[in-house]
């Protein structure tokens, strides 16, 4: 019997979230032939949004319009999904794992009675089952895991699986009005952004991360030029927050944010257990420190030994010649 997924698709400064399209894919991989790929868009003017989403392998793009679910509001979503969940009964759900996702999916699998996974890096097909692979216990270890029934509710991990390519066809686009709940409990009046990074830290491909060995927030700056001459992002450990140096939404760690880049480059930072654990799955680690005894070194693809104030500005300028 063919099965429905649905894709909850995340959008920012009118642009698709990378780890949408990579949800997109994560279904895919789920589905058998015959399946059909749905997807959610929420908020108000997804025009075009929604045309760019319909070019890739989609039965049908789903627009809630609301211009008060530009916001995220747990509360607000739930509402506005539920009358599409009730109609599609979805045997799966995709979301990006990111602030938004663990905190909806949650929600969403308790209204569907429904079994959920997060933080999914891989799926495959095995025996007839799909496969869902995933780390636990801060990265030491990986567990696989299979759902025992239908409906299933996933959140997967930034960078991790392929995004999904446009396939150049039209799938349907059907507009749903979500009226305005009165009342909310909570509402969002306002969105003050603390940075301003070019790049959203867990979709970038380049972090450039700062630990205690930073030793002011003046010291970021030569992080952030490197940052922005190989179209990355500025990362931070704990330490460096703590001691404010710069702010916690840079945070990388445990009680930070989980990152997954091509390459990340450690600046002054030592390797403590609760850094390594948000970024130990990265695919190249370059740390640089003064000492040669940091464990830090112990994790890395390549090490420097020396002053980041003097090996930075020097990666910065041979990366510039490279790129030139």
């Amino acid at each position: 019997m063919s099965k429905t997924f649905l894709i909850v698709a995340e959008h920012r400064d009118g642009k698709l979230r990378q780890v949408t399209l990579e949800a997109l894919q994560a279904a895919a991989r789920s589905a058998q032939d015959g399946d059909a790929i749905h997807a959610a868009l929420l908020g108000g003017g997804l025009d075009a949004l929604a045309s760019e989403l319909a070019a890739y392998p989609l039965a049908k793009v789903h627009v809630i319009e609301n211009e008060g679910l530009n916001a995220y509001n747990p509360e607000a979503y739930v509402r506005a999904l539920t009358p599409l969940l009730d109609a599609l009964k979805p045997d799966g759900l995709f979301l990006g794992h990111t602030a938004i996702g663990r905190d909806l999916a949650p929600a969403l699998a308790a209204k569907l009675s429904a079994g959920q996974l997060s933080d999914v890096t891989a799926i495959d097909q095995e025996g007839g089952e799909v496969v869902f692979t995933r780390p636990i216990y801060a990265g030491k270890a990986i567990e696989k895991k299979t759902f025992l029934a239908y409906p299933w509710v996933v959140t997967v991990r930034p960078n991790n699986i392929p995004a999904a390519e446009a396939a150049g066809g039209g799938a349907a686009i059907e507009k749903h009005a979500a009226a305005p709940a009165a009342d909310l409990r909570t509402v969002v009046r306002d969105v003050v952004r603390k940075t301003s990074g070019k790049v959203d830290l867990t979709e970038a491909k380049v972090i450039v991360s700062g630990g205690r060995g930073v030793k002011n927030a003046d010291g970021f700056k030569p992080l952030e030029e490197l940052a922005d001459l190989l179209g990355g992002a500025v990362g931070a450990s704990r330490g460096a927050c703590d001691a404010g140096y710069c702010d916690y939404a840079l945070q990388i760690g445990q009680t930070g944010k989980v990152v997954t880049p091509e390459i990340y480059i450690a600046c002054g930072i030592s390797g403590a257990i609760q850094h390594v654990a948000g970024m130990s799955g990265s695919r190249i680690i370059i740390a640089i420190n003064k000492d040669p005894e940091a464990p830090i070194f112990q994790l890395a693809d390549y090490g420097i030994v020396g002053d980041l104030f003097e090996v930075v500005p020097l990666l910065t300028q041979e990366f510039r010649k490279v790129l030139a």
